[in-house]
């Protein structure tokens, strides 16, 4: 699909799904199930596709967002600052089932930031003396002590906005944002779903987070699953 040269990039469920398959990895929005995009994770279940690589900040709830592919055994790895919120992403992992990478959270903020900006690496004094640091090159700058953190980009990323316009620009709501407009820069493929799409124009271009040229694809979302959550 060549989303991104056409301005008008209102699409379906389907379409988004059709970029999604087996051993795809997929960088996803959200914070505790908040900000994930909840239609296109129930599609993604609906699908069945497995082997999945989930890079995003956590797994979410074993009910809630991202947190159901986990459940599901759909994901052979899964990169996040922490699955404390998700037992079942614990027990996968001691059991052999589940690849976790832990990469603590600003780092892996920057790491996805990282990959949107075309960033190959960066050096962080974070992590260095434990678990964090086991297999990553050192580098000493000015006398000091580094570790070498990698870009991290993905095959699809999935967002969640308030509200798009169909050139593909985004606005989202207060904390529902947090990592979503990261996300949204690093993924080869990038699908937004929104609760309200509008006309070019009738976004504030100061309220804009995220510009179009990062998105390829917007779904209009048939509801979220983790306003408890947020509230």
């Amino acid at each position: 699909m060549e989303a991104k040269r056409s301005l008008n990039k209102i699409g379906t469920l389907s379409d988004a799904l059709s970029v999604i398959h087996d051993g795809s990895t997929v960088m996803f929005g959200g914070f505790g199930g908040i900000g994930n995009p909840p239609t296109i994770i129930r599609g993604m279940l609906e699908k069945g596709v497995k082997d999945l690589t989930l890079i995003g900040n956590d797994s979410a709830f074993p009910h809630i967002g991202i947190g159901q592919i986990i459940k599901n055994k759909q994901a052979k790895k899964l990169i996040a600052s922490h699955i404390g919120s998700n037992p079942v992403a614990g027990q996968l992992m001691t059991e052999g089932e589940l690849e976790v990478e832990f990469s603590p959270q600003g780092t892996l903020a920057e790491r996805i930031r990282a990959g949107g900006v075309g960033i190959p690496a960066f050096l962080t004094d974070v992590g260095l003396g434990s678990m964090i640091e086991e297999g990553k090159e050192k580098v000493i700058l000015n006398n000091k002590e580094y570790l070498l953190e990698t870009a991290l980009t993905a095959d699809v990323s999935i967002v969640y906005a308030k509200k798009a316009d169909t050139f593909g620009n985004l606005i989202y709501e207060t904390s529902a944002r947090n990592t979503n407009p990261l996300v949204a820069m690093a993924g080869t493929f990038t699908i937004a779903e929104v609760e309200e799409i509008v006309e070019p124009g009738e976004l504030a271009p100061e309220e804009i987070t995220t510009p179009g040229i990062f998105v390829d694809l917007i779904i209009k979302t048939e509801g979220v699953d983790w306003k408890w959550v947020w509230e």
